[in-house]
């Protein structure tokens, strides 16, 4: 992966939508209804294994149309702050 950001081309996605986006994915994977997912519960606290961490990050940059660092979910290791962290990604690479 690089540190490149390319923009979706179509518009700016808000804090909430990808925040929901997580939540939704993640209360699929561990087969939980969507408001018991914690946004403020540690990724690594959600027992998800390795393989569907990565799946989950493909997922991810599939639906944001550009990758994120390899780092990102360890510096932003919640729900609330990954899904800031792109807004404001996003936002900077737009300028």
């Amino acid at each position: 992966m690089t540190n490149q950001v390319t923009i979706r081309p179509d518009r700016e996605l808000t804090v909430d939508e990808v925040r929901d986006w997580l939540v939704g994915k993640i209360a699929h994977r561990l087969g939980v209804p969507a408001d018991q997912v914690n946004v403020d519960q540690y990724f690594d606290e959600f027992d998800l294994d390795s393989t569907e961490a990565l799946v989950l990050s493909g997922e991810l940059e599939n639906w944001l149309g550009f990758e994120l660092e390899t780092t990102a979910l360890w510096y932003h290791p919640t729900i609330n702050e990954l899904a800031n962290y792109i807004v404001e990604k996003q936002r900077d690479a737009a300028k």
